[in-house]
């Protein structure tokens, strides 16, 4: 237990140095050198734990999406709950900026860590695609939902919402975002064959 406990905080240390650094530098400008002076470690050590930069990338990423999966997860297996809520309350369990570093957030718009986006986009929408599904399928099972495609459909209305209501990619002004967002939504009414204005009714409680 002493092994692997020492080995977890190894391991998240060279995280949690990291991620600073990429804050401070950005993910393109810091090296592996840069990671093992702030960290105080041999490169035989950092490769123990980590094969690449981009690896340390992948993992960091993983610790931002894995918040967004345990709250996501609480929401679907919540039997007070109707598939509609789920379905919403999922939606902005995806809002994790008071949980994670500002600067982190922040360098992730920047151009010069498109990769570092990109992967962070892509985690989010591939881990919590199937538990929006899932959702919708008790919706299709309760009679509340119609939809033949509740996967592709899941995953459009995801990669759709987080790319146009994401700052660092498009500009939006407070109206223009306001209208995006009740286009988004209207699309998740037809994809999941409910009447007009259902989700809407809700969703304007919390994003409007």
């Amino acid at each position: 237990m002493k092994i692997s406990k020492e080995h977890n905080e190894r391991k998240n240390e060279i995280l949690n140095t990291a991620e600073r650094l990429f804050s401070i530098k950005g993910y393109e400008r810091c090296t592996v050198n840069d990671i093992l002076n702030a960290v105080g470690i041999a490169k035989g050590t950092f490769y123990y734990y980590f094969k690449s930069k981009e690896e340390v990338l992948d993992a960091i990423i993983d610790r931002v999406t894995e918040i967004v999966i345990v709250r996501a997860d609480k929401v679907a297996s919540n039997p007070e709950l109707s598939p509609i809520m789920k379905i919403l309350y999922t939606i902005l369990s995806m809002k994790i900026e008071s949980e994670v570093d500002n600067e982190f957030l922040d360098q992730l718009h920047k151009p010069e860590n498109a990769l570092m986006h990109q992967k962070s986009l892509s985690s989010i929408v591939t881990r919590v695609t199937p538990i929006l599904v899932k959702v919708v399928e008790e919706g299709i099972s309760q009679g509340i939902f119609k939809s033949d495609h509740p996967a592709q459909y899941m995953k459009i209305f995801l990669t759709s919402s987080i790319t146009l209501l994401d700052d660092g990619i498009f500009e939006l002004n407070p109206e223009e975002q306001r209208l995006t967002l009740r286009a988004l939504v209207a699309l998740l009414e037809k994809m999941l064959g409910v009447e007009d204005e259902l989700f809407w009714n809700v969703a304007k409680q919390y994003w409007t």
